[in-house]
């Protein structure tokens, strides 16, 4: 074999190896749903009392940025993320307004809450982490059956 095959071998594996790293890193990760569902039945104990209300909202709104984040969807912001996740979503309306009540509760902690309000932001969030694969796959299909 000539020198001249041998580099060209080389530089060949090189690509492909490279290539395939790029793949692999840009490759959204699967997301660990028994941790996010966990987390969700911890903040539905918010939901009993409404003075903690506004607890549930952010909690399900940090939730959502985290699934995002491991997803690697792209953005500096959540906004920027979700704007990334939008094709992914089925009601990208809900989990925008809900995402703007979590930011409302933020700047303002005297924010008076409606049940209605927080059903919904709940509901928003709820659907957009089953979107993204945040919750097992069979506790969407026992839903669906449940309907």
């Amino acid at each position: 074999m000539r020198l001249s095959h041998i580099i060209g071998i080389i530089a060949g594996a090189v690509i492909l190896l490279s290539v395939t790293t790029l793949i692999l890193i840009k490759k959204p990760k699967k997301l660990k749903a028994d941790r996010f569902m966990a987390s969700w039945k911890e903040l539905q104990c918010y939901c009993k009392d409404k003075s903690t209300w506004p607890n549930a909202v952010l909690q399900a709104d940090k939730l959502f940025d985290a699934a995002l984040k491991k997803r690697k969807l792209k953005g500096k912001t959540m906004g920027a993320r979700m704007v990334s996740a939008q094709r992914l979503l089925s009601d990208n309306d809900a989990v925008w307004s809900a995402h703007n009540l979590a930011k409302k509760i933020t700047k303002d902690a005297t924010y008076n809450l409606k049940e209605s309000d927080v059903k919904a932001a709940l509901m928003g969030f709820r659907q957009a982490l089953k979107d993204i694969g945040a919750f097992p796959a069979a506790t969407v299909e026992q839903e669906k059956k449940q309907v």
